[in-house]
């Protein structure tokens, strides 16, 4: 991170302020929403921190522009975590700082309704000979067997079946 050390004559006091790569600088209607939402303290408080952190870190004249080390200890959080507050603030806005990112991660359904249908209905027979009842490994075994699904994990199965409400007892 590109940081230089200013030295700033306010008040009598001189301060030193961290010339940030990504500077924070809130406008005042920004500043009074944060303190609203920390006021209200109803926020999730993933959401909190990090309007602590932002007005905090804030540099514009009204804010106090502390450090990312002094930030870190007041609110209890880690220096990393205050500069990626920062950056995300600097980079995309006040809201993605605030809120966290929806997963970008696609999830597949392994198995369609059919094949939901057609192990619930295999679930609910009788076992295979020699068994008391239907594990999960073996519900995956036959469900491959039946050439229902190329290839079918015993959690894929735990995980319809709890879907489903279905016991195997």
């Amino acid at each position: 991170m590109t940081a230089d050390l200013i030295t700033e004559e306010h008040s009598g006091y001189a301060l030193l302020i961290m010339k940030k790569k990504y500077p924070v600088i809130l406008s005042e209607t920004e500043r009074d929403e944060l303190k609203q939402l920390i006021a209200a303290g109803t926020a999730p408080a993933r959401k909190l921190t990090h309007a602590r952190i932002l007005l905090k870190a804030d540099q514009s004249p009204q804010g106090p522009g502390w450090v990312d080390e002094m930030v870190a200890e007041a609110v209890e959080v880690s220096q990393p975590t205050v500069s990626r507050v920062r950056k995300q603030y600097f980079e995309e806005g006040l809201e993605a700082a605030l809120n966290r990112r929806p997963p970008n991660r696609e999830y597949y359904r392994k198995l369609d309704g059919e094949q939901e249908a057609r192990l619930v209905a295999l679930a609910c027979s009788d076992p295979p000979e020699g068994q008391a009842r239907w594990s999960l490994r073996l519900l995956a075994d036959r469900m491959v067997e039946l050439e229902v699904v190329d290839d079918l994990s015993y959690q894929t199965v735990r995980r319809t079946l709890k879907k489903t409400n279905s016991s195997l007892t």
